[in-house]
Parts: C-alpha cells; structure tokens; sequence
C-alpha cells in the first residue's frame, strides 16, 4: 500500500486544483493521500469527492505555518475539525497575515520589475491563500525568471531585500490547538535546513510536550544523517514516525510517492484522530 500524507492545491502554493492531485495520485499508484494545503481546508470536500470516484482513500490534513524563536515551524495536522473555533481563528489571521505580506512584497519588487498586484492576483484560485510561490508565478508570467526556482533562490529568498515577515502563531500553541480541534500534529521536515534555520531539539521537546505526536522524517529536505537523530528522538518519545513527498504539482520537483508512510504509522493518525475521519471510497 503506498501512503501519500503531504500534498498541495492551488487552495495553497500547488499547481493543481484538488480533484488534479487526486487524479495524479491515482496515475502514480498511490492508494491513500492527504491534502495539506497550507492554512486552509478549502480543497477538502473536492478531493474527498475526486478520491473516492478514483478509489482512493482520503486523509483530511491541513499545514500550519508557525513559528518558534523567529524560525519557520511547519506543522501537519491530520483529521482536525475544520470548524473548530481556536484554530480557525489563528490559520486565519495567518492567512490575512500573507495576504498583507504580499502586497509588501509586490510593492518592493515593482520598483524594480514589470510586476503588479494584478499579476498575482491572477494567478490565485478564488479562496486561495496567497504566498510567495504566487509571486513567484507571476514574475515567471512576466519573463523576469523562468521558474519557481530561480525565484526563491535570489529575488525572493528570506535574506533577500525583497522580503517581509508575516505572522505565524507559535509553535506549541499550534501544536495546542490542533490537538484541542481533534487533530494529530506532525511536524513536517523538521530538519529542512535548505530551505533555512530549523528549530533545536530543544524546542522540539516542548512540542512534544504541548502534544505533538509525530515527525515526518523520511522527505526530501531532511538530510539523512538527520533522519537517524529523527527517528531516534521519535522511538524515545513513541511518536508517530510519516514519510510524505511534498507534492505541489508543477511548482516543485517533488514527486508523488518519492517518500511514503507506513499502513502502520496511517492506522496510529486515525486512532486518534477525533475532528473528522479518513473518508474511504
């Protein structure tokens, strides 16, 4: 059985629409898959409908973006309440905060570039959440770089002069919330140290403490001398051990399935999982 936890829409920094990514994650032989858009659950009643006619099975899942110390913290949240009041209310000021964080960004780069707020409202779906990649988007729309990315790695790198901040609510009061809306927290490529600085094991104790219950160890972006640290900070805690591939279409050169997780690892997330049910077909 290959077990896909981490995706992207367009309801995020995708490139498909959710029914697509089911689609593709049929033609790659993938049996389960979650979206985690990041901040929104938007996509998940068109994925859930897509899956099941595909004969998939479906895991309701969502990315928070948070923060701890001034360091990027990204947390997967599986089978959550999507109305939950505490955690709506944060992803969405956080959604507000990109969308503001935006603009700034688009205002530095057009004293600069043939680029407006236009072109990247272009290129969002409606309920989107907007973020870098849609910039990204536009400034290949309007030829000043030919993908995703030439984008990120200069003009709108984190310690470029193009960027902004935006906010994010602290790491373990997510971890919290997504336990107080029935979810299950999964930090996600917790040592990603290409994308930026990633948080000490430290503060990776006090995640656990707030009640993270896994690490997404097997992806891309955490270098494997790491991975063997992960796992043994996951045995000493009895957490939830993922492997996902961080798909997001044409955006990234990540594949469906390039990591996968356990049957093992799936049946744990559902256990305790209480917000809202894998949907099966």
């Amino acid at each position: 059985m290959m077990i896909d936890l981490h995706t992207h829409s367009v309801f995020s920094d995708g490139t498909q629409p959710p029914a697509g990514v089911m689609e593709s994650a049929a033609e790659a032989g993938i049996d389960v898959v979650a979206l985690t858009d990041h901040d929104t659950t938007a996509g998940w009643t068109e994925a859930a409908e897509r899956a099941v006619r595909l004969g998939l099975t479906f895991v309701p899942g969502m990315e928070v973006s948070c923060t701890s110390g001034g360091i990027s913290v990204h947390l997967l949240s599986y089978l959550h309440d999507p109305a939950d009041p505490g955690l709506v209310a944060e992803v969405n000021k956080a959604r507000d905060s990109r969308r503001h964080r935006a603009h700034a960004i688009v205002d530095k780069l057009a004293v600069d570039f043939p680029i407006t707020w236009d072109d990247v409202r272009a290129r969002l779906s409606p309920g989107a959440a907007v973020g870098r990649p849609h910039i990204a988007d536009a400034l290949i729309e309007v030829g000043v770089v030919t993908d995703r990315t030439e984008a990120f790695a200069d003009i709108l790198h984190p310690r470029g002069r193009y960027y902004a901040t935006h906010y994010a609510v602290e790491a373990v009061t997510a971890v919290r919330l997504v336990r107080a809306a029935g979810g299950v927290p999964v930090m996600a490529h917790p040592r990603a140290r290409s994308r930026g600085r990633v948080v000490s094991e430290d503060v990776l104790e006090e995640m656990i403490g707030a009640g993270l219950r896994g690490l997404e160890i097997d992806h891309r972006d955490n270098p494997e001398p790491e991975r063997v640290r992960l796992r043994e900070i996951a045995a000493a805690h009895d957490l939830i051990v993922t492997g996902s591939s961080d798909y997001h279409g044409t955006g990234k050169a990540n594949v469906l399935g390039e990591n996968t997780t356990t049957p093992a690892a799936l049946a744990a997330i559902e256990a305790e999982g209480s917000g809202t049910g894998v949907v099966r077909p």
